[in-house]
């Protein structure tokens, strides 16, 4: 063997033994193998490649290039062409793979389950790592730095599971111990006998240069090994999960007492709406159907120090049978008592249990713990809503607009303790209030006139991608640029109401949900939602929605009251003040009304010509490995590949507005009729979205769930095709992969093939180009001087 081959041998052991420390993180160990042989993998693609040799640049990027590929085959196969080769689908899934760890990694304490995006972060991880060991002990002959990404991969995984494990320093101190001495032996042999058997010049003592590099290294190796061991003692210990994301919940004890701890759950909420793929979290059955009333609370955040809002640190008690009546709710308003069946997904793995409010009781297992301020309950001794399964007694109370207007001051301790406001809150938000409100007679018309402000009369944009922000003027520069999301709304609303005097916190939870054909609701990630809760004496906690396109606007704010000042009706949040395909893609002239139904406007068909994959095959950085193969590959696939990015930009709408709410549903529908087209049903342009459904049901023989799905599409078309205030539904997505999938299942094994890499529904790249052939010869012609021979001239 070479001196450079065991280098690479050795490098590779010093990584794994440093992934080592790894293993308390997780519950199951079998990554640790599946590492191994893809980092065995890695590093023999580098070795064959250092015999060609390359340019060592070029050695690291092939590397690079394999390792993506396994990590393809392992992870997004299904998402990749060949099952190997990365396209953006699987790009799209490494993303969502990533967050849904990052989410995992906040939400599980140590020991945490082995889920596909933990797994991916740390094989990810650790394939890295052993790249950039590999690099820079074997390709750039520098064995003493490679020390610092080893350094960096065990102080990580020491500090995360609370200080170092002398098994995994051993294992660790060991691997980087080998790569030195074997890398000082390779660079010593490469001198021949002139440090090992040549006669010493008079004066050069025994450690002359022959010693020299040996010495270095066992210094830099002592030095980087010193580190190692105490980092990880000045690092936090994270007891509540892997990065205490969000914390256990439990300040400590069991049984009847204990506190909750504070605990702010912001960020997974706003990675929940921005998701690429939404999954379904919670479904529920209620005897109730007043199901836009059915907000699932989590938990309430009141607790404003001017920088962000999270809950208080209180008292928990044992679940009790019976939570009685709400606070502050009295004996005239009208309520409805409710039951609710609820169970969560069993990837959702939450502290706090999502719950109609005000819950009067619950029955569940397990080990929860009830806290009676905001009526939650939290898990104790990790227990969490993983696939956990409970019934939950609830009232849905339904106060008039003149019950509120006329609600007494609240308590001196309700106002002590939910209006305060920090000192160094930014004077704009008062200022803002006060103005906002101006003229108002009572509370109830102070925040109705601040949800107004929000959702309508203010002009704001509901826009996920802006940043939350950060410190006291957070809330002045969103009233300043006014784009934000659920946050940013609910944080305002009520940090404003407080200044005015009216009790206010944050709520955070979901949405109603999406219902299904068998009567159940199904909340996914992206109905995460935060509303704000003010205070009325005589009705309790009252919710608003200043959010615009989020939920629904509560009726009591919507009725006109002579005792009001005649508050205007407030539209609900998920219609539009415009018709929404007037905000859609601007349509041409020769745009006709079949094209708007299939397309959501014409532009549509032009915007898929423009990403058809040419025939310049893949990255150059691909060519000179695979030339002829990748180039043999992606001819034949150019079907299969405009498809599936079509598909990608159909289906990847968040609907951030109501204008893109309706360009996603007509999206959707028209992805819905071109799968069916792909798999044997051809469209009929003269039949009604939902004729067409019917005829999709019929010939595609959909089962239950899946004739529902595509009959929820086509109602969602004929809301943007004809009414004046269209209301979208969410979850348009969702019912067009299962259409999808339906179809799919009911055709055979060669339709699917046929289906998948030559899709009949690409033949639109044949009539776009076509038309645009014909209008640009057509253009060409009219700008063409007009030749015409002089009357009675004959040839």
């Amino acid at each position: 063997m070479s001196g450079r081959a065991r280098l690479a041998l050795c490098a590779w052991a010093a990584t794994v033994l440093s992934a080592v420390a790894l293993i308390p993180l997780v519950e199951k160990t079998g990554w640790l193998l599946q590492a191994g042989v893809m980092l065995g993998v890695q590093t023999g693609v580098g070795a064959l490649i250092r015999r060609v040799p390359l340019a060592r640049p070029l050695t690291v990027a092939a590397q690079a290039l394999v390792t993506l590929m396994m990590l393809t085959l392992v992870f997004a196969a299904r998402h990749s062409l060949a099952g190997i080769v990365p396209g953006p689908e699987a790009f799209q899934y490494f993303g969502t793979l990533l967050q849904q760890g990052s989410e995992d990694i906040g939400r599980y304490a140590i020991p945490a389950p082995l889920t596909d995006g933990i797994r991916l972060m740390i094989v990810g991880g650790v394939l890295v790592i052993g790249l950039l060991v590999d690099a820079l002990a074997v390709t750039f002959r520098s064995a003493a730095p490679a020390g610092l990404p080893l350094l960096a991969l065990y102080s990580v995984a020491a500090g995360l599971s609370g200080g170092a494990d002398w098994l995994a320093f051993l294992a660790a101190a060991a691997g980087y111990l080998l790569l030195l001495l074997t890398e000082s032996r390779d660079r010593l042999s490469q001198w021949g006998r002139v440090f090992a058997g040549a006669p010493r010049a008079p004066g050069m003592d025994s450690g002359g240069p022959a010693t020299a590099p040996v010495r270095t290294g066992r210094r830099i190796g002592a030095v980087s090994l010193g580190v190692a061991l105490l980092v990880p003692f000045a690092l936090p210990s994270l007891d509540g999960g892997l990065l205490a994301g969000a914390g256990q919940g439990i300040g400590a004890g069991s049984g009847g007492g204990g506190t909750i701890s504070a605990v702010n759950p912001v960020v997974e909420l706003r990675d929940s709406l921005n998701v690429d793929q939404d999954r379904e979290v919670i479904s529920y059955r209620t005897d109730t159907d007043k199901n836009t009333e059915m907000y699932l609370r989590i938990v309430a955040l009141d607790e404003f120090d001017g920088i962000s809002w999270k809950p208080t640190q209180r008292s928990i008690t044992k679940v009790p049978d019976d939570f009685g009546t709400p606070v502050g709710l009295g004996p005239g308003v009208k309520r409805t008592e409710i039951k609710t069946r609820i169970a969560a997904a069993k990837d959702y793995g939450q502290d706090w249990l999502p719950m109609p409010y005000p819950a009067t009781s619950v029955d569940i297992d397990g080990d929860w713990r009830y806290e009676p301020i905001g009526r939650t309950l939290v898990g104790d001794h990790d227990q969490d809503t993983k696939g956990v399964e409970y019934e939950v007694e609830s009232l849905i109370v339904q106060p008039t607009a003149k019950q509120l207007a006329q609600a007494p001051e609240p308590s001196a301790l309700m106002k002590r303790e939910f209006t305060k406001v920090p000192e160094n809150l930014a004077p704009e938000v008062a200022q803002t209030a006060r103005k906002v409100t101006a003229g108002s007679a009572n509370n109830y018309e102070r925040a109705v006139k601040l949800q107004n402000y929000f959702a309508t009369s203010g002009k704001f944009t509901y826009d996920t991608q802006v940043e939350v922000g950060k410190g006291p003027r957070a809330i002045a520069r969103f009233l300043d640029k006014k784009e934000g999301f659920c946050i940013h709304f609910s944080f305002a609303m009520s940090a404003m109401a407080r200044t005015l005097g009216i009790p206010a916190r944050v709520a955070v939870g979901f949405t109603p949900g999406t219902p299904n054909s068998d009567g159940s609701m199904s909340v996914g990630l992206r109905d995460a939602h935060a509303w704000p809760e003010l205070y009325f004496e005589g009705v309790g906690w009252t919710r608003f929605e200043p959010t615009p396109t989020r939920g629904t606007t509560p009726e009591y704010t919507q009725q006109e009251s002579s005792s009001t000042g005649g508050l205007p009706d407030v539209p609900q949040a998920s219609e539009s003040a415009s018709a929404a395909p007037s905000a859609g893609p601007s349509e041409s002239e020769s745009c006709t009304v079949q094209q708007r139904r299939l397309d959501g406007g014409c532009p549509t068909e032009s915007a898929a010509t423009v990403t058809v994959p040419t025939d310049d095959g893949p990255p150059l950085w691909l060519l000179w490995f695979v030339p002829a193969v990748l180039l043999a590959l992606a001819i034949p696939l150019l079907p299969m590949m405009w498809r599936m990015r079509v598909r990608s930009v159909r289906l990847g709408g968040h609907g951030r507005t109501e204008a893109d709410a309706a360009a996603h549903a007509l999206a959707a529908w028209q992805e819905v009729t071109d799968t069916a087209w792909d798999y044997g049903i051809s469209p009929d342009d003269s039949q009604t979205p939902r004729k067409a459904a019917e005829r999709i049901v019929r010939l595609g023989h959909l089962d239950a769930p899946a004739e529902a799905a595509v009959h929820r599409l086509a109602a969602a078309v004929e809301q943007v095709l004809y009414a004046p205030e269209p209301r979208v539904p969410g979850g348009l997505a969702k019912d067009a992969l299962h259409v999808a999938a339906s179809l799919r299942s009911h055709v055979g094994r060669a339709s699917q093939w046929r289906a998948l890499l030559a899709p009949r529904s690409t033949v639109r790249v044949v009539w776009a180009t076509s038309a645009r052939w014909a209008a640009l010869t057509s253009s060409l012609a009219a700008r063409r001087p007009t030749l015409r021979r002089p009357s009675g001239q004959n040839g």
